[in-house]
């Protein structure tokens, strides 16, 4: 039997994606999200199953005692047995376990719990308003990137953007965090390309990749091409001396990077483990 050539663009009702399906009842994208789906309403028909269970006791039966078992506390909270699991967990209510079946809870001790839980107000952090901004083109610029390049990571990683009198200006500081791994190494002047790296240690494009990868070769990227530093390559083969290591106080390295000193910490800490302070920074 042929398959149907029909198809009409559906909204998968647990991601969210859009689909074509060869139905109109196709509910899914995927079978993937139809079992997730499945699980989602499996579990939450037990969790009303069980707070009917709650329910169904008669809060008079426990009202009088003075040690409730966890059942009897969930019935005079009108919540679930999990619930109150959670609140033993969390340090909110006290409990004594006995044995791996016996487990109580004083009357007085969730008195002392409503005590000392009194509802307030959540206050938001008062957020600082984006002042400083990049232009795409300047993005291009510093960062050796394409347009393209630019908007894709953008909406990625949803970084504020203004248009004004029809330009599109990018949150430095939201930039700055995403793209500082761009920044180029100024102290190093002479580069290897991958072609040059073939031709003269005689490997292949993958050997090159791969070796650049193990012995962490600073790179810098124009536009689709990218570059490896000719003296940390020749180090690593062995035909000179390795590069002196150059050191920032973190002072330093804010005004030459132009970024925060926790931005800093991140990215060290993430390329080589965590960075040493000095005697300046540590008040020594």
């Amino acid at each position: 039997m042929s398959t149907s050539k029909f198809r009409v663009l559906r909204t998968c009702e647990f991601c969210g994606k859009e689909f074509y399906a060869q139905k109109v009842s196709t509910r899914y994208c995927s079978k993937r999200c139809n079992e997730l789906a499945y699980k989602q309403r499996r579990r939450q028909r037990q969790i009303t199953e069980a707070e009917a269970k709650v329910l169904q006791k008669p809060i008079e039966e426990v009202g009088n005692k003075e040690f409730l078992s966890l059942q009897d506390a969930s019935v005079l909270f009108g919540i679930t047995k999990r619930s109150v699991y959670n609140l033993i967990y969390n340090g909110v209510l006290q409990a004594f376990k006995f044995s791996s079946r016996m487990t109580f809870v004083r009357k007085a001790d969730i008195e002392i719990m409503f005590e000392g839980h009194l509802y307030t107000k959540k206050v938001k952090p008062e957020r600082k308003p984006i002042t400083e901004f990049y232009t795409t083109k300047e993005i291009q610029e510093k960062f050796g990137v394409s347009e393209a390049w630019v908007f894709k990571l953008a909406k990625e990683k949803k970084i504020p953007k203004v248009l004004h009198h029809g330009k599109t200006y990018w949150s430095k500081q939201h930039v700055e965090k995403h793209f500082a791994k761009h920044i180029e190494n100024n102290s190093i002047v002479e580069w290897y390309s991958v072609q040059d790296m073939m031709e003269k240690f005689n490997m292949t494009t993958s050997a090159v990749y791969c070796f650049v990868s193990k012995f962490n070769i600073p790179k810098k990227k124009i536009k689709t091409s990218v570059y490896y530093s000719k003296q940390h390559v020749d180090a690593a083969k062995g035909i000179n001396e390795p590069p002196k290591e150059e050191f920032y106080t973190m002072k330093e390295a804010v005004q030459h990077f132009g970024m925060t000193e926790d931005q800093i910490y991140k990215y060290a800490k993430k390329a080589h483990g965590r960075p040493h302070r000095t005697h300046e920074q540590t008040g020594a």
